[in-house]
């Protein structure tokens, strides 16, 4: 049986590490899985997530998407097999209030998270539009479909990766190239830990107006209690990826978790936005228009 070759980006950890393992350790055998990540020195975790083998599925690969020299590593390792998905997974996080986010975080993220995804895309996509066939999944987020609080950047990036994507899809289809966003919520991963989050009683808060410092502590106890409560396992999230993968005519957007779908819903229902605006302060903040904690 032919394998289906998958080339994966941002597999040092969390879903990244884990969707590799699972098609590389798929019992049928009928995947070829290139796991990416930009410190080939975390690759150790993946081979022990796959135990004691390492399997001919699997093989790890330098790639750094903020780097077109590693990119071009990449596909020249690649280009002997045929590539039929692309995974666009790698990402970082950005919180805290807007007058706090730097240039340079700003442009950091910006680089991961959107240009990071453009040019993997740009670098695979001429060999998918030249055999008219191909896939490729982006990991987006909820926050690409509505704004949160506290995450004004993050959102501003998943939500220029959801147009970008979107305005693919259109152009790709007569090539027969599907493109598919899942759209995830909160998840158990290293990334919240890696998360550029100041501390509300730090420096960085220093200048900050207190009503504003308040409503930031009051969003990172919301934060707590929706990750003690309702954040999905890696282990949850993996079987739209792979819905997404073998499925014959995948969807432009699928959900791991509909924790947000009735706020989404009102989004949409609501063209002027000041429903949604007013509903998800309530969700957040707990429906108080008082400035909540002072310092």
């Amino acid at each position: 049986m032919e394998r289906t070759t998958v080339l994966i980006t941002g597999c040092s950890s969390g879903i990244g590490l884990g969707l590799a393992a699972r098609l590389a350790a798929d019992s049928t055998r009928r995947f070829k899985v290139y796991a990416t990540m930009r410190d080939l020195a975390k690759g150790e975790r993946l081979l022990e997530h796959l135990g004691s083998h390492c399997p001919d599925t699997l093989e790890v690969l330098q790639l750094d998407v903020t780097d077109p020299h590693s990119l071009a590593a990449a596909v020249q390792r690649v280009q002997e097999q045929r590539l039929d998905v692309l995974v666009c997974n790698a990402g970082v996080g950005l919180m805290g209030p807007l007058e706090t986010c730097s240039d340079q975080a700003m442009k950091t993220l910006f680089d991961v998270n959107f240009f990071g995804a453009v040019r993997t895309i740009q670098a695979f996509l001429p060999a998918m539009k030249r055999r008219r066939a191909g896939r490729i999944i982006v990991s987006s987020s909820i926050g690409g479909l509505q704004g949160l609080p506290f995450n004004a950047v993050y959102c501003a990036s998943k939500f220029a990766v959801e147009g970008l994507c979107e305005s693919l899809a259109i152009v790709l289809r007569p090539f027969n190239i599907h493109v598919t966003l899942v759209e995830c919520g909160p998840v158990h991963t290293s990334f919240l830990a890696n998360l550029q989050c100041p501390d509300p009683e730090g420096s960085e808060l220093e200048g900050l107006d207190a009503e504003t410092r308040g409503l930031y502590r009051r969003y990172l106890r919301h934060c707590q209690s929706l990750f003690r409560d309702a954040a999905q396992e890696v282990e949850d999230v993996l079987p739209v990826f792979l819905e997404a993968i073998v499925s014959l005519c995948p969807p432009l957007r699928c959900a791991s978790t509909q924790l947000l779908a009735p706020l989404w819903r009102l989004r949409l229902g609501s063209p002027d936005g000041s429903a949604y605006v007013r509903a998800m302060h309530d969700f957040v903040f707990g429906g108080s228009e008082v400035s909540g904690d002072q310092p």
